[in-house]
């Protein structure tokens, strides 16, 4: 594995060269399918993971099976924070969103890494903050604002997060990352911007067919989201 590949990722790709280079033996290349669950609410985490061209979707479960996302985590991040912050465990569920890959990372390594301090904790600690913001600003955005809105706003955060502005997404999935319910409800969310001829969507596929009209009709929490993202972590390519 070479250090190019590794900073596909932009958290690697923040590490000082010697840091990463300490890191390549014990980093795997990993295929994430969709709908693959990395962890459960409740789950010890066993590894880190840091995504290349692979959405995970983070979800708070209800008892009753409904979900809500907190955040999504791509290329500009890590899933499993809880591990190196000491909590070991979340409540939230890690799923992937959109299949691709991403390196693991076993759990006594990273608690090794994080635990040297320096530039490694500093860049994990300001991606935590980062990550918190987007959870707090998708808390709001779901309380106030209107699904095609909040819609918008999801798929600007992803695609920031992949290398094109396609993403593989069936319509329950999508429901469940809304709060959607019943889940055909998502049609009519997904027809209006169809409509208006901002994306496609199509054998569970949606494309992206006019980003700054996207960006326009989302509501104002994409910009707060990335805006963060870039003031914390600015190797985070801009969209």
């Amino acid at each position: 594995m070479s250090t190019a590949q590794a900073r596909l990722n932009h958290i690697l790709a923040a590490l000082p060269e010697a840091e990463l280079s300490r890191w390549l033996p014990d980093l795997e290349l990993i295929d994430l399918p969709l709908g693959y669950v990395l962890y459960e609410a409740g789950e010890v985490d066993e590894f880190v993971y840091f995504p290349t061209t692979v959405i995970v979707s983070l979800l708070y479960v209800m008892k009753n099976g409904d979900s809500a996302e907190l955040a999504v985590v791509g290329n500009d991040g890590i899933v499993g924070v809880s591990l190196f912050m000491g909590g070991n465990t979340t409540t939230s569920r890690a799923v992937v969103q959109n299949a691709g890959k991403g390196y693991r990372l076993a759990a006594p390594a990273m608690k090794r890494e994080f635990d040297r301090a320096g530039p490694v904790m500093n860049v994990l600690l300001r991606y935590t903050q980062a990550l918190i913001a987007q959870m707090s600003q998708t808390a709001g955005c779901n309380r106030h604002h209107e699904l095609d809105k909040q819609l918008c706003r999801w798929l600007l955060l992803s695609l920031d997060r992949l290398p094109d502005n396609e993403l593989a997404m069936s319509q329950e999935l999508l429901a469940k990352m809304l709060g959607i319910v019943p889940a055909s409800g998502v049609s009519d969310v997904v027809a209006k911007l169809q409509t208006a001829g901002l994306v496609t969507y199509a054998d569970g596929n949606i494309t992206v067919l006019d980003r700054p009209g996207l960006e326009e009709m989302s509501c104002e929490c994409y910009e707060v989201v990335k805006k963060e993202y870039q003031r914390l972590l600015p190797v985070r390519v801009a969209a």
